[in-house]
Order: structure tokens, then C-alpha cells, then sequence
């Protein structure tokens, strides 16, 4: 076999470009530790994009006495969202309450119990709601009465991991996409990986350590390289979601109680939709294709409309979505099963660290977990760093995170607005939302609209998709429409074929 053209030198060869991929190479490239991220396909590609987009603690784990893992993701909401206000922000979640569910007093208790598992400084508490007064009671079936009212956090989660390797990339790492490992064998001194990516052919990497973080492929690579480890400890669980036209005006969510002990989110979504999820089912597929099935489109239909004046039915349904996210197997139903992380260390050799489960919420601390394991076998020495450092895009007011960032993210919006007066108010908001300050690179020498170059399709100018390619890694109109952005929602079905000729017909320079 021919020598690899490229060979890489680093401390860390990262294999996954999902949340906790991404979260583990932007702290340990802060660490000053040399850092390559391979992904096989897109940055968030799988699991990372397919979440009911929350930061929250889960106040459904309580019920299961999953107490540790409740206050860890309460107390990293508020880490989260003064971190990037930009992609993140407070929501108010209503409950809607009837006979026959879980009783009154044991949901306050739980909320109560939420309340106070974390101090908060941006998220009000929570609180009973009369809903024959309440805007939030208007779209539901009267006889939904009362309720509780709570809050926890909404992010966009493609654009978290992007920024994550952003900040990494920024940091000194080297971030890989489209580039699958072919090969890792463990060596005497390192690891030896090959690593393939059509545009440039094979890549040899060297590293001292290699974090496995290919989320469901997880147990599949670490039986490859490392057999006598066996392949288990995930269990796979499919989770679905639909998105419907705008059903309700105000800007609350909902969380709905089922019959069978689930739990289903009603959430606004890109302004003139509603985006209702998610199915918990155990799947034995291709993680690669990955797809909502008719019968969970009808639970999660029956599921609305058991609580929506408005009936909601599957032709409603503009978008569907779902994806396999690989959790620790403890044994329980798959609506149970925890959510917590787990990372496993092989040091018989060079070390590799795999990360088994592990929820949006908690993906600063698990990196920052697992780049303490590294630096230590490393011999690094440089410690935590990332709980109190923004990320691209957030430092609205400063370098450091703050509450102002959050509490006035508005009133730095209408700043925005006047500083790009030129710019409609609508594609300024969009901006402002998924870049925050890195809005003065994408428009930085731009002072017209006609200076954004070419209207590609509706409201995606060249100067969004070049700022795509060369910073985020955008290289599909996929990407593109459903992962840096979510215009696909908003375009006409033939604006991703318009869109990918686009992008075939004006190569990314080198």
C-alpha cells in the first residue's frame, strides 16, 4: 500500500464530530494539547441534530431517582446559556394537568424539588397556572384547567457542536469532516490511524491518545480495535420528531403527559412552526439510516391532539426527523433508561477513552471529565477553563460570560439593526441569532444588500454560504439548509437541488 501523502503528528485524535466530540476537542485544545477531530460525515451529522433542541435538566429523570444527573444538567443550563445567548435561550414550559395523571401534589413536589436542585440566577422558578386565564390555555381542550408552569432552556443544537469546533479549530485543533477512520491499530508508543477524506485521500495520524466519541458507532469501534473489550454497554434508542404549522401564538412550550408514562414536547419552532417530540423506541438498525415511522407519526398526532382544541394529523406533518441516540444499557424500558454518561479508559497501551451516553445538557461536563483523564495521562497540566468562556459568537457584552448577555440579548439585537440599517429586519434577526458577534465577519467590507453577492435561493445570500465554507465546514446544500441554518423548512422543495448546483458550480478555494 501506497504511504499516506498526509501524515499528522498530535496528542489526541478525536473520532466523532458530534456534541461530545466537539466538547472534548475545544477543551483539550484550550489545554494547549494537539488535537486532530476526524467525523465521517458532517459536524452533527447523526444524533447531535436530531434532539428536541432543549437544555434542560430533565425533569422527568426525577421520577426515576436520576437526583446526580438532574442537579449536573441544572446546573450547567445556566452555564450553557450565558456561554452562547445566541443559539440558546430561556423557555417557559406548561403543564397542562387532568385527572388519571400523575397526581397534583407529586408534580408540584417534583417542580418544586427542580427548583432547588441548582441555584438560579436567570430562570424563574416554577408555579401552578390557572389555563381558563393563561394565553397558554387558549389552544388546549377545556378541560384542561389547571396546570404547573417551569422553566428550562432552548438551544440550537447543530450550531452548538459548530461552534465548539469553531473554538477548537480556533485553539489549534484540526477539524476533519468528511473523513472516516479506515483503520486504528494501537502501536508500542501510539496509535497509528488511517484516516480517509475524498478531497485530499488517505491521512495517516499519529497520536498519543485516541477518544472514541462516534456516539451509536461507539461500541462497534472500540470491538474493532480493541476486541477483548467486547462491544457492549450502549443501548440504542430511537427518538422521532414531527413538525407541524404554527398551532399556538404564544411563545411558551408544553410538556404533555401520556397514558403510558411518556412525555411529549409541544415547542415553538423557526417561528411558524411547531415542533412536537419525541418517541423513545429501542432500534436495531442502520445508525445511517435513521427514519420516523408511520406509527410514531400517529402516537405522536394522538398524543397533541389529546390535548389541542385544533386536531393534529399526519398530513399536517411539514418535516419529520429523528435519530439514535446511544445511551448507557442499564436494563430499563427504553423511556427510562438513563441518561447519563459513562466513559470508559483502556490504558493497557496507549490510552483510549470511550464515551458511552451522555445528554446535550451535560456536554461541557462530560468533556471537561474526560480532557482531565487525558491531561493527566498526558502529563498536562493545565486545568478546567471552559465554564467560564463563551463561545463564538456569545461575547456579547465581553469576553466573559455574563447575565446581561442573556437578560438583553435583544436590546444588543436592535443594536445590530442599527449598525446594518441596510440589512431587512428579518434576514438581520436570522443573523443575529445564529452568529452573534461573528455577524461582523460575515459582514465585515459589506454595506448593501447587493454586497452579499447572489441571492442562491430565497434569503441565502454568497455571502452566508462562503462564511459557511470557510469558517463552519459547510460543504452540502444539506448541510447548508438543515444544519448551519434551517431554511429547508422555509423553501420551496427544489431550493436544495438549486442550492448543491450552486455549490458544485463555485468550488471551495483552497
Amino acid at each position: 500500500m501506497a504511504e499516506p501523502q498526509h501524515i499528522l503528528d498530535c496528542d489526541v485524535l478525536i473520532i466523532g464530530g458530534g456534541i461530545n466530540g466537539a466538547g472534548i476537542a475545544r477543551d483539550a485544545a484550550g489545554r494547549g494539547l494537539s488535537v486532530v477531530l476526524c467525523e465521517k460525515d458532517d459536524l452533527a451529522a447523526h444524533t447531535s441534530s436530531a434532539s428536541t433542541k432543549l437544555i434542560h435538566g430533565g425533569l422527568r429523570y426525577l421520577e426515576y431517582c436520576e437526583f446526580n444527573l438532574v442537579r449536573k444538567a441544572l446546573i450547567e443550563r445556566e452555564v450553557l446559556l450565558r456561554a452562547a445567548p445566541h443559539i440558546m435561550w430561556p423557555l417557559r414550559f406548561v403543564m397542562p394537568h387532568a385527572p388519571g395523571q400523575r397526581p397534583a401534589l407529586l408534580v408540584r413536589a417534583g417542580l418544586y424539588l427542580y427548583d432547588m436542585l441548582a441555584r438560579r440566577e436567570l430562570l424563574p422558578a416554577s408555579s401552578g397556572v390557572n389555563l381558563r386565564c393563561h394565553e397558554a390555555g387558549r389552544p388546549l381542550k377545556p378541560e384542561f384547567k389547571r396546570g404547573f408552569i417551569y422553566s428550562d432552556g432552548w438551544v440550537d443544537d447543530a450550531r452548538l457542536v459548530v461552534l465548539n469546533a469553531i473554538d477548537a479549530g480556533e485553539k489549534g485543533a484540526t477539524i476533519l469532516t468528511q473523513a472516516i477512520c479506515q483503520k486504528l491499530e494501537r502501536k508500542a508508543a501510539d496509535w497509528q490511524a488511517t484516516l480517509f477524506k475524498p478531497s485530499c485521500g488517505q491521512i495517516r495520524v499519529n497520536a498519543r491518545y485516541v477518544v472514541n466519541a462516534a456516539g451509536p458507532w461507539t461500541a462497534k469501534l472500540l470491538h474493532a480495535t480493541l476486541p477483548k473489550e467486547g462491544g457492549g454497554h450502549l443501548r440504542l434508542i430511537k427518538g422521532s420528531h414531527i413538525v407541524v404549522k404554527r398551532i399556538f401564538e404564544h411563545d411558551n412550550a408544553y410538556i404533555f403527559q401520556n397514558r403510558d408514562g411518556r412525555i411529549v414536547f409541544a415547542i415553538p419552532y423557526e417561528h411558524d412552526f411547531t415542533l412536537i417530540g419525541t418517541t423513545d423506541l429501542d432500534y436495531h438498525g442502520d445508525a445511517n439510516q435513521v427514519a420516523i415511522s408511520e406509527d410514531e407519526i400517529a402516537y405522536l398526532c394522538q398524543l397533541a391532539s389529546q390535548y389541542f382544541t385544533q386536531p393534529v394529523v399526519p398530513s399536517d406533518v411539514v418535516w419529520t426527523y429523528s435519530g439514535v441516540r446511544p445511551l448507557v444499557e442499564d436494563g430499563a424500558d427504553a423511556k427510562a433508561v438513563t441518561r447519563d454518561y459513562r466513559l470508559e479508559i483502556d490504558s493497557d497501551g496507549p490510552p483510549m477513552l470511550s464515551v458511552f451516553g451522555g445528554k446535550i445538557t451535560t456536554f461541557r461536563k462530560l468533556a471537561e471529565e474526560a480532557v482531565d483523564h487525558i491531561a493527566k495521562a498526558l502529563d498536562n497540566r493545565h486545568g478546567g477553563w471552559t465554564h467560564n468562556a463563551c463561545l463564538p459568537g456569545g461575547d456579547l457584552f465581553g469576553s466573559e460570560p455574563q447575565n446581561r448577555s442573556v437578560q438583553e440579548f435583544g436590546l444588543w439585537a436592535r443594536a445590530q439593526q442599527q449598525r446594518y440599517s441596510w440589512l431587512p429586519v428579518a434576514l438581520l434577526t436570522r443573523y443575529c441569532r445564529a452568529y452573534g458577534t461573528r455577524i461582523h465577519t460575515l459582514l465585515c467590507h459589506r454595506g448593501s444588500l447587493e454586497e452579499l453577492g447572489e441571492e442562491i435561493v430565497p434569503g441565502l445570500y454568497e455571502a452566508e454560504v462562503e462564511y459557511q465554507r470557510r469558517y463552519e465546514w459547510a460543504r452540502t446544500a444539506e448541510d447548508i439548509l438543515w444544519r448551519r441554518t434551517k431554511l429547508g423548512l422555509h423553501l420551496p422543495t427544489d431550493a436544495a437541488e438549486r442550492l448543491q448546483t450552486w455549490l458544485d458550480a463555485h468550488p471551495l478555494s483552497r
